[in-house]
């Protein structure tokens, strides 16, 4: 099964030729890149949150195996759903499912099942997968679109991802897609970010759920977060590194509704 891209055009270029003009140019890769387990990153259009998405991705030592959790916008499909083995087109080409990664996910995580309709118009994974052909040509990834906010199940797929990651020899990179605030002033959306942030960097699962609650944060990826954050600590991880924060008005100019970008290394 090969699945088509739904947003390019929109969120980024459907042109091959431009697509890889505007990654070069937001990928500036380190002399000396981190060693994490996981990164957040954002997955507006690139025009907004390329920038922060190219620094993070830049920061990092990118293998050759991923796993990207992004949440589910459109509400279709089940709650946590994995896309089947297949392929992810892009207009960079085929990016190939890991086989071998979906099936111990399944086995490690029961309230994980394998669903393409959860992923077939969701732009939060899509993204993703051409800051990644252009930084590992030949690579594999497994696709996970999260859908439940249930604290419990997202502790459950956390922990599920780290014996997964330990399972296997080689390095397999997580990656959670969030953006941050939504739609209120740039000054409000900091304040609220850098209360999530702090959560990050702590690597505190249990503290990002409960503040985006508390003080009403609408961070659309904060689920994959979570269980991304439960992971990394399973697996040893000490801290969250802030890598790049911005916001749409940085490009729109409107500062009074701005959506915030943050992209982070979890190491």
């Amino acid at each position: 099964m090969i699945r088509e891209p739904a947003v390019a055009g929109q969120f980024y270029s459907a042109d091959a030729r431009n697509l890889k003009r505007t990654l070069q140019s937001l990928l500036r890769p380190p002399a000396h890149p981190i060693a994490a387990k996981a990164v957040l990153s954002p997955h507006a259009g690139y025009v907004y949150s390329g920038s922060v998405a190219g620094a993070v991705f830049s920061s990092v030592q990118v293998p050759d195996r991923f796993i990207i959790l992004g949440p589910n916008h459109t509400g279709i499909g089940l709650p946590l759903s994995l896309y089947p083995s297949g392929e992810w087109r892009t207009p960079l080409g085929l990016a190939p499912i890991d086989s071998e990664l979906n099936d111990r996910l399944l086995q490690e995580c029961p309230a994980l099942r394998e669903d393409w309709t959860a992923h077939a118009h969701e732009h939060s994974l899509e993204v993703q997968i051409p800051f990644l052909q252009t930084l590992m040509p030949s690579f594999r990834f497994s696709a996970i679109c999260v859908g439940t906010t249930s604290y419990p199940v997202l502790e459950e797929l956390g922990h599920a991802l780290a014996r997964v990651l330990a399972s296997v020899p080689e390095p397999v990179l997580i990656i959670a897609s969030s953006d941050m605030n939504h739609y209120e002033s740039a000054a409000v959306s900091a304040r609220k970010d850098r209360w999530a942030i702090e959560q990050l960097v702590a690597l505190d699962p249990a503290g990002l759920f409960q503040v985006v609650g508390e003080k009403s944060i609408s961070m659309c990826g904060f689920a994959p977060a979570v269980a991304t954050l439960t992971a990394c600590r399973d697996l040893g991880c000490s801290k969250g590194i802030l890598v790049q924060y911005a916001n749409s008005g940085d490009v729109s100019g409107d500062n009074e509704r701005v959506v915030g970008y943050a992209g982070m290394a979890l190491v």
